[in-house]
């Protein structure tokens, strides 16, 4: 059972238990980052050994993302009904489950169990997503920022562990390349068990959800202080997934780069994605959330220039680099705006609404990413960035332009 977390009478005890509980929870988002970023070095490159057709080589990855959306909601119940350590491992459980079915399916040549294994993992990352509200809500109120970004710190280590881990494992099997690679998920989820075994978290909120206060779904879409951030969080994220799903095999199979080129790549982008998580709070601080996030998809806008300029391994770094920058900073950005803009009674359906439409972009994303690869090539797939980042840039500044007009009225 999770217990909760009251400071005793030593200092000094309170002091090893909350830097017990956010020590592991960083270990455990490492491994579980360390499983998403395996997934998005090598999900597509595997995928294209056993997809009908090339087009359909990032469907896998699709699965995953698709695992994911339809898995928040239950993982949310099942974190409340059964505990938080209890939930957690149920999650890690799922990617064991995930990890050997995917290298199974690999070694059989079976692409639909492929896809099902991948949904796996990508549900089990549903329950990692409660990592950082699990810190904060097991430490003292002063800590509560800190412990949030020692979690955060976990997803740099991902993005170095698992791409190399998936590039080192990738001949483990014989008859099956890559099955090794994804029976590491597996091995880290097995460790990620034994690490969530030993947290002592604080019992997630049971808090009741009013349904019937509040503005309705229709209403909250209607709102330009929703839609915005919505809309340019859904930029962000689908860009970046666009992307990232095509470059692995933009590297190898289009450009003639290595598998460990590839991997490399994707290790740097994945790290860029979370390093700047530090500083971001400060830059919103300072600026202002829109042009935080406007920053970010301009950014995404140069990723996409970069790559346009050439197809050398330093391209492709460079690029995706910008690409994880970008995704920070507009992601980040954009779910700041969003939750200033609804009431407590309308927290829940307004961040189901946002997490749905998110998740559904990426979905898409992540599909056309490897059949406009194929069907219009790599150069392409990067113009295509350019206009949705522009729009996207271009409802910020008139969002941030309605909002100080408003101010300056009051």
């Amino acid at each position: 059972m999770d217990k909760k977390i009251t400071p005793p009478a030593s200092p000094a005890r309170m002091s090893f238990q909350v830097k017990r509980n956010i020590s592991l929870l960083s270990i455990a988002q490492a491994i579980t980052g360390s499983n998403q970023a395996l997934l998005a070095a090598v999900g597509a490159l595997a995928g294209s050994t056993l997809a009908p057709t090339p087009a359909l080589a990032t469907v896998p990855i699709t699965a995953q993302i698709l695992g994911l959306a339809l898995t928040t909601i239950p993982a949310t119940y099942a974190i409340h009904r059964f505990g938080r350590r209890n939930g957690f491992i149920l999650g890690a459980g799922l990617a064991i489950t995930g990890g050997i079915a995917a290298s199974y399916a690999l070694l059989i040549g079976s692409f639909l169990l492929f896809c099902a294994a991948l949904s796996l993992v990508g549900a089990s990352a549903a329950f990692g997503q409660q990592y950082r509200f699990a810190a904060a809500d097991s430490v003292p109120e002063a800590l509560k920022a800190r412990a949030i970004s020692f979690v955060l710190l976990g997803g740099v280590l991902a993005g170095f562990l698992g791409p190399r881990l998936s590039f080192i494992a990738k001949d483990w099997v014989a008859g099956g390349e890559f099955a090794g690679s994804f029976l590491v998920i597996s091995i880290l989820a097995s460790i990620a068990v034994i690490v969530l075994w030993f947290t002592r978290l604080a019992p997630a909120s049971r808090e009741h959800i009013h349904e019937n206060t509040g503005r309705s779904l229709t209403r909250l879409m209607r709102s330009p202080e929703i839609f915005v951030p919505v809309l340019s969080g859904m930029a962000t994220y689908a860009l970046m997934t666009f992307v990232m799903v095509a470059a692995p095999l933009a590297m190898v199979l289009v450009c003639g780069h290595s598998v460990e080129t590839a991997t490399t790549a994707i290790q740097w982008h994945v790290v860029a994605m979370f390093a700047p998580s530090f500083v971001t709070g400060h830059i919103i601080n300072k600026v202002g959330a829109h042009l935080t996030a406007g920053l970010g998809l301009f950014l995404i806008l140069l990723s996409a220039l970069v790559a346009l300029n050439g197809i050398t391994e330093w391209h492709f770094y460079a690029g995706l680099i910008l690409l994880g920058v970008g995704w920070n900073f507009g992601f980040i950005g954009s779910t700041t705006l969003l939750t200033g803009a609804y009431s407590e009674t309308e927290a829940a359906r307004a961040q189901g609404l946002n997490e749905q439409l998110v998740f559904g972009t990426m979905a898409v994303a992540s599909i056309g990413s490897g059949v406009l690869l194929q069907l219009i090539g790599w150069e392409a797939v990067n113009i295509l960035v350019i206009p949705v980042a522009t729009a996207a840039i271009a409802l910020l500044a008139w969002g941030d332009y309605r909002t100080r007009g408003m101010r300056r009225a009051g």
